[in-house]
C-alpha cells in the first residue's frame, strides 16, 4: 500500500450526485457529462499509474464559456474540481479524488490565431505540444518547449506544470514562452493576463498561474512565444566510463560559457534499453551526453569544436558526430522515447529534482548509493544542461512492499537535491508525489504565503484538492 495519503471522501457531495449531473448537464450539455462508474474508470489516474481514484464525475467542455459554466455549478455546490490536461502527469497532478468532477480539456483543441510578424499564436489549451510548431511550421517557426511527451501532452497540463524539455537549456521553459492566458476562476469568473507581447505592466499574474498546478484557476486559451526556425542543428554523442565524469563534463561545458540548445544524459541502463527500441546505435559505456547546438553554419561549427575539446580533455571512451538529419532525428528518437522504452521492462517512478550543475558528479554517484541502499535499479535520463534530474526507480508494482520501497527511495533522491542546494521539481510539479515533502524545501512561512495567494484566488480550496500542499494543511484550509 502506498505511503500517500488522500482524504476520505465527503459524504455529502457524493449522496448529491444526481444533482451534480443534473447542474452539469444544464451548463454544458449532456453529451459533455460522464457519469457511468464503468466510463470515468478511465479517468482514475494520470501517468503516475501507481495511484488511483476514481471521480464522481467527469465534464469535457468544448468552450471557454462551457468551462465558466461548469466550474459555477460545482461552486455554488460545494464540489472539488480537479482540472486535467492530456493525463500524462508523472506527479500525480490529475489524480482525483472520489467526490471530485474531473474538468478535463480534451476537447478545446483549436488554433485561433497565428501572428508570425508578432511572433505569437493564439490557442485552446488542449492542443498538444507538438502541434503548436506543427501549427506555424509552415510560417517557418516553432513553439520551444519539448517534453518528452510533446506528441499527447496538452499546453493545459505544460502551463499547470511550467514544462520544459531537452532544448530548454537555450530557450527556457513554459514560462519563458507564455505571453498571455484567459482563464476561469473557481466561482466562473472570466480573467484576461497578458497578452501578444511581452512584459505586462503591474503585477506579474502570469508568473503566478504558470507552474500553479491548477490550484489557482483553469487556462482555457493560451498566448504562446514562437521562434524562427534555425538554419540548422548538429548533436554529438560523447561517452564516457563513469557517470561522475560525465556530469563533470556538461559542468566544464556551461562553465567555459558554451550554450548548446541542449544537453541530456543517459546512464548505461537507459542507454541499454532506449538503444535496442529506437536502434540508434548508441555506443556501450556507462553513461551518455547529447550534445546539440544550432544555428549557421560557422557558428555551429565554432561550437561544436569547443565543446569537442572539453569533452575530449576527460577522456571519453566515445565521441561520434551526427552526420546527416536522419541520423540526428535518430539520436533524439532515442532519447526523446526513454520513459516509453523503460517502461517495457519494469514499473518504474519518475522524479524530476533539479541540483546546480556543478552538483552533477556528485549527485550521480550518491543515486548510486541510494539505490544500493534500497536494492532498487535506478536509471538516470535527464536534461544535464540545467541540472533537471530524472532518476527512473524499478520497482515491481505487483511485489508486496516494493512501491513503498520505492517511495522511500525517491523521498530520499529528493532530499539530496534538496540539501546541495536544488529543488524538489524542474518541470514535473508537485503533484501528490512531492506533497508531502514540501517541509523540506519551505519553511511554515514560506509555505503560508503561497497558501495565502491561493485563498485568495480558490477561497474555498475546492480547486485539485490533495496537491502540493501537505494534507493536513490544505484540509484544515478547506474546512476552514
Amino acid at each position: 500500500m502506498s505511503t500517500i495519503a488522500m482524504p476520505k471522501p465527503d459524504d455529502r457531495v457524493l449522496a448529491r450526485k444526481p444533482e451534480i449531473v443534473a447542474a452539469l448537464a444544464a451548463a454544458v450539455g449532456e453529451e459533455n457529462v460522464i457519469s457511468d462508474p464503468m466510463e470515468t474508470r478511465a479517468y482514475e489516474c494520470d501517468a503516475l499509474t501507481a495511484y488511483r481514484r476514481q471521480p464522481l464525475v467527469v465534464v469535457l467542455p468544448r468552450t471557454t464559456e462551457e468551462v465558466s459554466a461548469a466550474l459555477a455549478a460545482c461552486n455554488r455546490l460545494g464540489v472539488p474540481v480537479v482540472p486535467r490536461g492530456a493525463g500524462t502527469s508523472l506527479a500525480g497532478g490529475a489524480l482525483p479524488t472520489e467526490d471530485c468532477v474531473v474538468l478535463s480539456t480534451a476537447r478545446l483543441t483549436d488554433v485561433l490565431e497565428i501572428d508570425a510578424p508578432n511572433r505569437f499564436v493564439r490557442v485552446q489549451t488542449g492542443v498538444t505540444n507538438l502541434s503548436v510548431s506543427g501549427a506555424v511550421d509552415s510560417e517557418g517557426f516553432f513553439y520551444a518547449p519539448d517534453p518528452s511527451s510533446q506528441l499527447a501532452c496538452a499546453i493545459a497540463g505544460n502551463i499547470a506544470m511550467n514544462s520544459g524539455g531537452a532544448h530548454c537549456l537555450k530557450y527556457g521553459v513554459t514560462t519563458n514562452n507564455l505571453l498571455g492566458v484567459r482563464m476561469v476562476m473557481m466561482d466562473g469568473e472570466i480573467v484576461e493576463v497578458g497578452g501578444a507581447h511581452a512584459d505586462a505592466a503591474n503585477y506579474d499574474f502570469l508568473g503566478l498561474i504558470c507552474g500553479s498546478e491548477g490550484q489557482l484557476g483553469v487556462v482555457t486559451e493560451a498566448t504562446l512565444r514562437i521562434l524562427p526556425k534555425p538554419e540548422g542543428a548538429k548533436p554529438v554523442l560523447i561517452g564516457y566510463d563513469s557517470p561522475e565524469v560525465a556530469g563533470q563534463c556538461v559542468a566544464d561545458i556551461i562553465k567555459a560559457g558554451v550554450l548548446p540548445v541542449a544537453i541530456e544524459y543517459m546512464d548505461r541502463l537507459c542507454i541499454r534499453v532506449t538503444d535496442e527500441f529506437s536502434g540508434a546505435g548508441y555506443p556501450d559505456v556507462e553513461a551518455m551526453l547529447i550534445v546539440e547546438v544550432e544555428g549557421a553554419p560557422d557558428e555551429a561549427e565554432a561550437q561544436l569544436a569547443k565543446i569537442i575539446e572539453i569533452a575530449q580533455a576527460l577522456g571519453p571512451s566515445a565521441l561520434q558526430e551526427s552526420k546527416s538529419p536522419e541520423q540526428a532525428a535518430l539520436i533524439w528518437k532515442g532519447r526523446k522515447s526513454a520513459f516509453g522504452a523503460m517502461g517495457r521492462i519494469n514499473d518504474y517512478m519518475c522524479l524530476d529534482g533539479t541540483v546546480p550543475v556543478g552538483q552533477l558528479p556528485y549527485v550521480l554517484k550518491r543515486i548510486s548509493e541510494i539505490g544500493a541502499k534500497y536494492g532498487l535499479e535506478c536509471g538516470n535520463v535527464f536534461h544535464a544542461g540545467d541540472g533537471n534530474m530524472h532518476p527512473l526507480i524499478l520497482f515491481d508494482a505487483n511485489k508486496p512492499g516494493d512501491l513503498e520501497t520505492a517511495e522511500a527511495m525517491g523521498a530520499e533522491i529528493l532530499r539530496l537535491c534538496v540539501e546541495v542546494g536544488g529543488c524538489l521539481s524542474g518541470e514535473h510539479g508537485v503533484g501528490v508525489e512531492k506533497r508531502d515533502l514540501m517541509t523540506d524545501q519551505f519553511g511554515p512561512d514560506d509555505l503560508e504565503a503561497q497558501m495565502a495567494v491561493k485563498d485568495c484566488f480558490d477561497p474555498k480550496w475546492l480547486l485539485n484538492p490533495a496537491k502540493v500542499f501537505p494534507l493536513e494543511v490544505s484540509a484544515s484550509r478547506r474546512d476552514a
